[in-house]
């Protein structure tokens, strides 16, 4: 599922469109810098992909630590791992004993980046407030973000803002295929002691390991 081959942490407070409505801008301001405060994150989340005319309902759950600009995304159930240091990026896949690596920040990576769950003040985007719902006894604000770039590969992004601790709860791609990928958070814990080590891909663990260079 390459819509999860790279997943780059953001959390740098950015402008969005003078077109934003009041309250979302507010909601989204409050968050980012919320997120900006803690130094390290440890967070538990589900990520699904449904298409209703193909009748695909696809959900894996994964858990990402992050500290800084360096991040591990652990997806068990796909046999994934991806691990950057805050410059080089590593994709291991399991199954097939490979691991790919790139450069930070590379484009072309997918539609989706399930840790930009965590960005959620960006530019480039009309943002408009929806509503407040309860959601497995958490009060969210959801917000929809429509991208200016026609050209991207999704029509709109909405966001759920946990309206009492002002961190971000979920995330809603909506594809041009039709697919929909959802991020859902269901565990978050910051400021946990993280060793560097967990941010770097150690070979010597994988000897055989087959390896793809696309710097």
């Amino acid at each position: 599922m390459r819509n999860i081959a790279i997943i780059v942490l953001m959390i740098t407070g950015m402008g969005i469109s003078a077109q934003t409505d009041t309250k979302a801008k507010s909601i989204l301001e409050q968050a980012s810098k919320k997120m900006q405060s803690f130094q390290s994150i440890s967070a538990a989340f589900t990520f699904s992909m449904e298409n209703t005319k193909m009748n695909i309902h696809e959900k894996n759950s994964g858990s990402l630590l992050m500290k800084g600009k360096k991040y591990h995304v652990k997806l068990p159930e796909m046999g994934m791992q991806v691990i950057s240091d805050g410059q080089t990026v590593w994709n291991f896949m399991k199954d097939a004993n490979q691991v790919t690596i790139s450069n930070a920040g590379d484009e072309g990576q997918g539609v989706i980046d399930p840790t930009t769950i965590f960005n959620v003040y960006q530019e480039g985007y009309t943002c408009k407030y929806i509503e407040d719902k309860q959601v497995n006894g958490k009060q969210i604000s959801f917000i929809e973000m429509l991208p200016e770039d026609k050209s991207k590969e999704f029509t709109k992004l909405m966001v759920g803002v946990e309206k009492q601790n002002l961190v971000v709860n979920s995330l809603v791609t909506f594809g041009k295929d039709g697919n929909l990928y959802g991020i859902y958070v269901t565990d978050f814990k910051s400021d946990q002691p993280i060793a560097d080590s967990e941010f770097f891909f150690d070979k010597t663990k994988h000897p055989d390991v087959e390896l793809g260079d696309l710097r």
